[in-house]
């Protein structure tokens, strides 16, 4: 199962996945090992590294429902 981490200004969104029966951790400075980040797109910065690297997909959920969220996440499992 993967597991999500999300930024914490996306309480619905976090609460909607963890209903879909996702591992859904908060997105903070120790959240390195999730497989997928969903972030509001409010702050480019959100793990307080700029020069971060990572092999997870970054979901961007400005705009988008806890549903469209949801989604993104079925379609990456497609890939």
């Amino acid at each position: 199962m993967q597991r999500v981490a999300v930024e914490p200004t996306l309480s619905q969104v976090k609460q909607y996945l963890q209903a879909q029966g996702l591992d859904v951790t908060d997105l903070n400075q120790q959240a390195t090992n999730a497989d997928v980040y969903v972030i509001s797109g409010q702050d480019k910065d959100v793990l307080g590294m700029q020069d971060t690297t990572t092999k997870a997909s970054v979901i961007n959920a400005a705009g988008l429902s806890a549903e469209e969220v949801y989604q993104a996440l079925n379609n990456l499992n497609q890939l």
